[in-house]
């Protein structure tokens, strides 16, 4: 014989409330339990204070190049005919690196010795009409005295030696313009040849056989020499914030792309007093000299600078990111530990699983590690640097919430 239980019938009656009222409870709990997910607890990434040498550091970037860098050219118009050097050639102070075709120079040379010399043969012809007026003047200067001639004869004579005299001027006047010119069309066909005005290398060569240069307003560029390559200097650029902690003969360290894992050392010469504003940041230029005898840097290079601005040896420090850390209470706001005073700053120690405020006085520092000077901080002290979830701890978790187990759905 079956039997048919109703569902109403379970839930009938006082019974059935009991049971229909244990049902909701655990449904209830199990979803809360669900929803809430497993507890999170508050951890700390730690490091100790250490002691040890600590530097202060300003880092920048600047461009390598050589100490002296000329660049040669050529004030005269004309086409390439010869090159003597190309890129790299070493080449020595006077030595012949291009040719200009000095046909049409050498042209305009006995062009101009031409009229030198007719200018000189006219002021030959001046001064011979000249010496010829002078004595004639002179027997005229006798014959006047007794009469023999009139004055208007005598006066005639003065003004052509008179004229001799301003024709002798006018025409060593014409042998010096005349000479000038001679001058002029001789160094215009010594520009033709262009030598290196100093010993070096050459770094830079623009121009090919058959181009044609035209002197104009400036003079054209056709060759850069880098004087020494083994003595290079970096051109950097110090922001307005920090260029009062770099000096002149401090030191400098630094890398380019071309050797990531080698660092290169160089020395502060110059601090240029001049500013340069950029959308309204402000910087300096700082030279630093730099040594190359296996020539591994290369002008034009980029350089990651690093400046040192104060050195100390063993002293008490912690990594800087601790002086950034701050401790947050149950509604997530960072909890304040007191007013400081001037030049004081906090960080946290973690003891007996909590962080504790330490005031303290800082010294130099960089973008890791700063000078503790003075504070209630020892030696392998645990300082805080950040809290992180049970999940995602990486140092030292804090064993006051490590305690019981989660809220579990009521049976």
């Amino acid at each position: 014989m079956k039997r048919t239980i109703s569902v109403k019938g379970i839930f009938s009656g006082k019974r059935g409330m009991v049971v229909l009222a244990a049902i909701l409870f655990l449904t209830t709990g199990t979803a809360w339990a669900v929803l809430r997910g497993p507890s999170r607890q508050t951890s700390y990434r730690v490091e100790a204070a250490a002691r040890g040498d600590l530097s202060a550091t300003v880092t920048s970037s600047g461009t390598i190049n050589p100490v002296v860098t000329v660049t040669v050219g050529t004030p005269v118009s004309g086409i390439i005919k010869e090159l003597s050097a190309d890129y790299n050639s070493p080449v020595k102070k006077g030595q012949v690196i291009a040719q200009i075709d000095p046909a049409s120079y050498r042209a305009q040379v006995e062009q101009s010795r031409g009229s030198y010399l007719n200018a000189q043969a006219n002021l030959e012809k001046a001064k011979v009409t000249l010496a010829d007026a002078e004595r004639t003047l002179r027997r005229y200067q006798t014959l006047v005295k007794d009469g023999s001639v009139s004055v208007s004869d005598y006066d005639t004579y003065a003004t052509a030696a008179a004229s001799a005299r301003a024709a002798v001027t006018a025409a060593q006047g014409s042998v010096n313009q005349a000479k000038g010119a001679f001058d002029q069309a001789r160094t215009n066909l010594d520009y033709t040849t262009i030598t290196s005005p100093v010993d070096g290398i050459v770094i830079s060569r623009v121009v090919e056989v058959g181009q044609t240069v035209t002197a104009n307003m400036s003079t054209p560029t056709l060759f850069t020499i880098a004087q020494d390559l083994t003595k290079m200097q970096i051109s950097a650029t110090v922001d307005e914030s920090d260029i009062g902690k770099v000096h002149e003969g401090g030191g400098a360290t630094f890398t380019v792309d071309a050797y990531p894992e080698t660092h290169f050392s160089g020395v502060v010469t110059q601090v240029r007093n001049a500013a340069t504003t950029v959308s309204n940041v402000v910087t300096y230029s700082v030279i630093v000299a730099v040594d190359n005898p296996e020539l591994k840097l290369k002008p034009g290079m980029t350089a990651n600078v690093t400046f040192v601005a104060a050195a100390r040896q063993n002293v008490l420090k912690v990594p800087t990111s601790a002086l950034r850390f701050r401790p947050k209470g149950p509604d997530g706001r960072s909890i304040e530990a007191g007013r400081l005073e001037p030049g004081q700053k906090r960080i946290y120690v973690l003891k007996d699983g909590k962080p504790e405020p330490v005031v303290i006085t800082v010294g130099i520092g960089n973008d890791k590690e700063t000078e503790i000077t003075s504070g209630q901080l020892a030696e392998g002290d645990a300082i805080v640097l950040e809290a992180t979830s049970n999940g995602q701890a990486q140092g030292v978790r804090n064993p006051m919430s490590m305690g019981g187990p989660g809220m579990r759905p009521p049976r």
